[in-house]
């Protein structure tokens, strides 16, 4: 078994020291999901909740969260990020919605939790905005779905067989 990279030998906390570490073009895409009463899926798609534009207040929170992903996950090395982008799927019959963010570096470290907090976030703004209507909303499935750049190469999460 490898040794834990955010321990010192004594046990103690430590951040990953990526100084030698050659820096390359990196990306990260995550996805999740938040599943609703159709009430609300519906009053999402037609911009009827009250507190807003849901989509675009998410989209915009989620963009600032992968920005802040250092001072929210301990350890998390602060990056100059170049892109983040957050992109929502309606889907009809689960009535739900797909959240993806894509987040962009050039460094030495990766940006998969960058991307999976902008998902977090934007996906806890949804509930927010909507909470008043529907407080059995789901977050669910947040996740890397893809990854490139690094010594490890790149990362596509299988499909699901059966």
């Amino acid at each position: 078994m490898d040794a834990f990279t955010h321990m010192d030998n004594h046990g103690r906390v430590r951040m990953v020291d990526v100084g030698e570490k050659s820096s390359s073009q990196r990306m990260a895409v995550a996805e999740g999901r938040v599943y609703m009463q159709q009430e609300t899926f519906e009053r999402i798609m037609n911009q009827a909740i009250y507190k807003g534009n849901v989509i675009e207040t998410a989209r915009l929170a989620g963009i600032m969260a992968g920005k802040k992903t250092p001072d929210l996950i301990p350890l998390c090395h602060p990056l100059q990020i170049q892109h983040i982008s957050v992109d929502f799927i309606p889907e009809d019959a689960a009535h739900s919605i797909l959240i993806r963010a894509t987040a962009r570096v050039f460094a030495q470290t990766g940006v998969e939790m960058e991307a999976m907090t902008a998902v977090s976030v934007a996906a806890l703004t949804i509930y927010d905005m909507c909470k008043s209507v529907d407080r059995e909303m789901m977050i669910s499935e947040i996740r890397l779905m893809k990854k490139s750049g690094g010594k490890s190469g790149t990362y596509i999460r299988p499909e699901k067989s059966g």
